[in-house]
C-alpha cells in the first residue's frame, strides 16, 4: 500500500512540474484583459453596418433606390450567421446593417462582449464574400467588403421591441427618401445636389405627394421588404421528399414520401412596431425559448 501512495505522488508531482513548466514568464500580461463579460439577464443585441457601403455600392454598380440582389445577399449572411449561432432569438435587417438579438440567458462565449461581436462580424462578412456570386452573377466582387460591430445590452423586453421598433422607423423614413430622391434624379434628370434641395425641409406627406402627383406612384405599394426590411425567426417547416424503399415481401423499390419536421430561419417582411407580430411569435421573448 505504501508503494501504491508514494508512486501516485510520484506522478502527481510530475503533473505538477510539467504545468508549471507550460506556464512561462510572460503570462503576466493577460493581466491586461479587461472583463468584458455582458450582464446577465439581458438581451443581447450585435449590430453590424457596411463599412462604407456608399463607395462599395457605386463601384459595384448597385440599383437605386432598392438593390434586390444586395438585400437577398444581406439576408442569406445573417441566416447564416443565425444557422450557426442557434443562441440568437431574433435578427432584423435593412440596407446595409443587420442587428442580431441574443437571448437573455445566453451562457454563449461565456456572455463576454467581444467574442459576441466578432463571431458575428466575421461570420456575416466572409458569407457575404463566399455567397456573392450567386446573387451577383454577372458582377465580379472588386474588393472585399467590410462590416463594423457594436453590443448593446437591453434589460426588458419592451426596451428590446422599443430597439427594433426604432431600426424599423429608421428603415421606412430612409427608404422614403431614397426612393422620392432617385426618382428625381433618374426620371425628372435633376442632379443629386438639384433633388437634395428639392427634398430639404420636407415631411412624408410632402414625399409622399411628389412620388405620386410627379410619377404616379403610391409609396403603400412599394414593396413591404424596402418599406419594412426584413425579420428573421425561427420557424418548423415540413418538408417534404421522395424516397425510395422496399417493402417486405417486394422484389422492386417504391418511392414513398417522407415528411420531416425541421427549425429553420425564415425571413418575415411585416410590421414589429405593432403589438400583432409579438403576440404571433410569442416564444421569441420567452425567458425559456
Amino acid at each position: 500500500m505504501l508503494g501504491w501512495r508514494r508512486a501516485v505522488s510520484a506522478i502527481a508531482a510530475r503533473a505538477a512540474r510539467r504545468l508549471s513548466m507550460a506556464k512561462s514568464k510572460f503570462e503576466y500580461v493577460r493581466d491586461f484583459e479587461t472583463d468584458d463579460t455582458c450582464l446577465p439577464n439581458c438581451w443581447i443585441v450585435v449590430r453590424l453596418d457596411g463599412r462604407n457601403f456608399h463607395r462599395f455600392s457605386e463601384q459595384h454598380e448597385f440599383k437605386k433606390p432598392n438593390d434586390d440582389r444586395a438585400l437577398h445577399l444581406m439576408t442569406k449572411c445573417a441566416q447564416t450567421v443565425m444557422q450557426e449561432l442557434e443562441d440568437i432569438a431574433i435578427a432584423y435587417g435593412q440596407s446595409d446593417e443587420y442587428s442580431f438579438v441574443f437571448k437573455k440567458n445566453s451562457r454563449w462565449f461565456k456572455r463576454r462582449a467581444s467574442k459576441f461581436m466578432t463571431h458575428v462580424v466575421s461570420q456575416f462578412a466572409s458569407s457575404y464574400v463566399f455567397y456573392w456570386k450567386d446573387y451577383f452573377k454577372d458582377q465580379q466582387l472588386l474588393y472585399p467588403p467590410g462590416f463594423d460591430g457594436r453590443i448593446v445590452l437591453y434589460p426588458s423586453n419592451q426596451n428590446l421591441k422599443d430597439y427594433l421598433s426604432w431600426r424599423q422607423a429608421d428603415c421606412h423614413i430612409n427608404n422614403l427618401y431614397n426612393t422620392v430622391f432617385w426618382m428625381l434624379v433618374q426620371r425628372s434628370g435633376l442632379t443629386p445636389v438639384q433633388a437634395q434641395d428639392r427634398l430639404q425641409g420636407t415631411l412624408a406627406g410632402d414625399k409622399n405627394e411628389i412620388l405620386f402627383s410627379e410619377f404616379n406612384i403610391n409609396y403603400n405599394n412599394e414593396p413591404l421588404m424596402y418599406r419594412k426590411g426584413t425579420v428573421l425567426i425561427w420557424q418548423k417547416i415540413n418538408e417534404v421528399t421522395t424516397k425510395k424503399i422496399k417493402l417486405p415481401k417486394e422484389t422492386e423499390e417504391k418511392e414513398v414520401e417522407v415528411t420531416r419536421t425541421r427549425t429553420k430561419v425564415v425571413p418575415l417582411h411585416c410590421d414589429i412596431i405593432g403589438d400583432q407580430f409579438w403576440e404571433e411569435y410569442p416564444e421569441i421573448l420567452a425567458e425559456d425559448s
